[in-house]
């Protein structure tokens, strides 16, 4: 394998796992400005009241996008197993 496939495949599965996470993270950082805004202007510094609305948004995009998030990292180890002989011949 050459440093040029290794480049690629590492930025193939970068790529891959960023568009996976995108989804959760996203939706995760809104809610907590909008709750860390909600915390400045009452002043008030409870840990868990940014935590349960993070963890619900994040259920509910995990069973929203679940199906393809799981179906694109399919797709990649799928098409990386197809390319073994070429990547290391």
């Amino acid at each position: 394998m050459t440093p040029e496939v290794v480049y690629r495949v590492s930025e193939q599965a970068m790529l891959v796992a960023i568009k996976v996470t995108a989804p959760i993270l996203i939706p995760s950082l809104i809610i907590g400005l909008i709750i860390a805004m909600f915390q400045a202007a009452t002043q008030i510094n409870e840990m868990t009241l940014t935590f349960v609305p993070k963890l619900i948004v994040m259920g509910v995009v995990m069973m929203l996008m679940g199906h393809w998030m799981l179906q694109m990292y399919v797709d990649y180890f799928q098409q990386l197993i197809r390319d073994i002989p070429a990547l290391i011949g």
